[in-house]
């Protein structure tokens, strides 16, 4: 995707309520964005999205992807109604002023735009999140064979980092990870293991004379 930051990292090992991760590092700071840099943001956030209802079909589809459709509704919407990036509505902030916050003032505040307004507001909205719905699928339809080996490699390895993904966006077998050994598991994921086992070797046992001191 043009002007995005790059991909450092990739995993499948569940962290929080996520169910795998995409991680992003920016090249250098940035203190705001372009228009194009936007849209690709939000192409990527359907990257997810997209793959399952190519591979499983459209009745397959889940709702692991909530998270993403959410940040890419509220980046299309700001872009709309804050940022100025809407050429139909043009350099105009849009909404209700949420400056003041006290008792009663969702009551007394007064609308800003008008229902016409809201209407084009919706319809600016749904065309960005459509032409960078389409531009994600296209890209995945061209690239099916990076897809299916991006899959094969993560349930293999876990978690890609960015010279195992540089190995399949070239097209070639993606080298194992730096701690990777040849029984097929990360050598901290073995250490913890053994270590788990030792704890579990110390452990008195339940009626041991050694369990009551």
């Amino acid at each position: 995707m043009p002007s995005h930051d790059p991909v450092y990292k990739v995993t499948i090992i569940p962290r929080g309520r996520a169910l795998g991760v995409t991680m992003f590092l920016p090249e250098n700071d940035r203190l705001s964005y372009s228009k194009q840099t936007l849209e690709s943001k939000i192409s990527t956030m359907f990257g997810g999205r997209i793959a399952e209802e190519l591979i499983f079909g459209p009745e397959s589809v889940t709702n692991g992807a909530s998270q993403d459709i959410k940040q890419a509704t509220e980046i299309a919407r700001q872009m709309v109604t804050k940022w100025g990036l809407s050429e139909r509505l043009g350099p105009l902030t849009y909404g209700e002023d949420d400056s003041e916050v006290f008792l009663g003032h969702s009551v007394t505040q007064h609308k800003l735009v008008s229902d016409e307004t809201a209407h084009v507001i919706d319809v600016e909205i749904r065309s960005l999140i459509d032409r960078n719905y389409v531009r994600a699928e296209r890209l995945l339809k061209e690239n099916l064979n990076i897809l299916h080996s991006m899959a094969e490699a993560l349930l293999k390895y876990e978690t890609l980092d960015s010279e195992q993904l540089d190995d399949v966006i070239a097209g070639k077998t993606p080298r194992p990870p730096k701690d990777w050994n040849e029984n097929g598991s990360c050598d901290d994921k073995v250490e913890k293991k053994d270590n788990n086992a030792k704890v579990q070797t110390l452990k008195p046992k339940i009626g041991d004379p050694a369990s009551s001191h």
